[in-house]
């Protein structure tokens, strides 16, 4: 039993040391390798070597135990950050002590400007022989386009004076666009030219919004132009406005009113209105309603009217006078007279209050009575009445001979009159209408 405790006790003092120096290992703490790490003058000479290629001055840098330390005055605050983050991104730097300060001496500020300021000169003057290379450049395009919008050649293409002056125009600029192109690619800044346009765009829209008016009227002007709704001296109706064409421009339609008026319709509301063009087609019908005894013959009465409109030398034959019944109304029969008349020889108000007369004559010369819607209203004991008083009756007209001969039914049309007036505002100038153009 002895000899069992003691193999057990010797075999127990190994195991002791053991776990002993396996404890003492444990309370060691690890030391940190560190390997190919550049030292501090190192780290402090490339770091001052940047600032130096940055033209970063009055700048101290040192180093100590990787700890890199900048003091010193600056004149430009955004230097500080800048700075910092350069000497943060070294190999082996662990900390950076930021001790640099913004400058409060005005002339220290001042003089980076300056600097900056002599080298953009001094760089003027070293590019000034490719500035002038481009400026020739941009020169040479730009006339070569002002001569090139000068031929005949735009005219041939173009529907009309006006279309060709848009193209010579659109010509125009798309030089200068070009000569800027090439100026620009001389001086190396094509880049630039991506922010101009973009810049001339927005520019662009801004104005379009600010000008809608003017720009709906500009393009009411071509369309205008390219249809020809109306040529000078075209008698038309516009929007209830009535007169014969002086011009059409670039923004409004021009018109002689029958009053002798100027009335300037903006071309917008020409193109998007109701034009009535009476020019067009020299043939015109007037119309007016009269009324006659219900009790009489009203067949033959209407054929009398008919033939009374016949019979006049300004009536046309075709399109053919035609006179209806139409309406019944508690004063009579209304009959509607119609007729035709060539509107470039007769005036039209005229020959419509001669067909009404003529033809009122002739249904009174037969006996038929026109009924007189005139109602009269008697006040009873408020004394005799002014249109029943005593006074003598008016004295009949006697009925004078009815002209028989074309001149003295067809009268000078009123709207020509216009015609001389029309002729001395245009002559000499341009419009937008020519003569010779195709009619819509």
């Amino acid at each position: 039993m002895k000899q069992i405790l003691l193999c057990l006790s010797l075999l127990l003092v190994p195991c002791q040391v053991l776990g002993q120096d396996l404890a003492a290992e444990a309370d060691v703490s690890p030391t940190l390798a560190v390997e190919n790490v550049p030292d501090d003058a190192a780290i402090a000479q490339r770091l001052r070597a940047i600032l130096g290629a940055l033209e970063f001055d009055g700048i101290a840098v040192s180093v100590d135990a990787g700890v890199v330390s900048v003091t010193g005055d600056v004149p430009d605050p955004a230097t500080i950050a800048k700075a910092e983050s350069i000497a943060e991104r070294l190999e082996g730097v662990v900390a950076v002590n930021n001790a640099l300060t913004a400058s409060d001496d005005l002339a220290q500020q001042i003089n980076p400007a300056v600097e900056r300021f002599r080298a953009r000169i001094a760089q003027l003057f070293s590019r000034l022989p490719l500035f002038f290379l481009a400026l020739a450049a941009f020169s040479v395009i730009v006339a070569a386009g002002f001569l090139l919008a000068r031929l005949r050649f735009w005219d041939r293409i173009s529907p009309n004076a006006f279309i060709a002056g848009i193209y010579r125009q659109a010509f125009r600029v798309a030089c200068g666009i070009a000569g800027i192109v090439v100026a620009l690619d001389f001086l190396g800044a094509a880049a630039l030219l991506g922010t101009i346009l973009g810049a001339a765009g927005i520019i662009g829209l801004a104005i379009g919004f600010a000008v809608r008016d003017t720009v709906e009227n500009f393009v009411a002007s071509i369309m205008l132009s390219l249809r020809q709704p109306f040529r000078p001296n075209d008698l038309v109706e516009i929007e209830g406005d009535v007169g014969r064409v002086i011009r059409l421009t670039s923004r409004a339609t021009i018109l002689l009113s029958l009053d002798g008026n100027h009335v300037r319709i903006p071309n917008a509301t020409v193109f998007k209105g109701k034009i009535v063009n009476y020019t067009q087609n020299p043939a015109r019908r007037f119309m007016f309603d009269i009324g006659i005894d219900p009790d009489a013959d009203l067949e033959a009465t209407r054929a009398l009217a008919q033939a009374a409109l016949k019979a006049q030398p300004f009536v046309l034959d075709d399109p053919e006078e035609l006179v209806w019944i139409e309406n019944i109304t508690e004063s009579g029969a209304i009959l509607r007279v119609t007729g035709w008349i060539d509107q470039n020889a007769t005036g039209f108000a005229t020959a419509r209050g001669d067909a009404i007369r003529l033809v009122k004559t002739a249904i009174e010369e037969a006996g038929v009575a026109i009924p007189d819607t005139t109602y009269r209203i008697r006040l009873e004991g408020a004394g005799p009445s002014p249109l029943t008083s005593d006074a003598p009756p008016r004295k009949a007209l006697a009925p004078q001979p009815r002209a028989t001969t074309e001149e003295g039914l067809v009268k000078k049309s009123e709207e020509a009159a216009l015609i001389p007036l029309v002729d001395a505002e245009r002559d000499g100038s341009r419009d937008l209408l020519e003569r010779d153009a195709p009619r819509e």
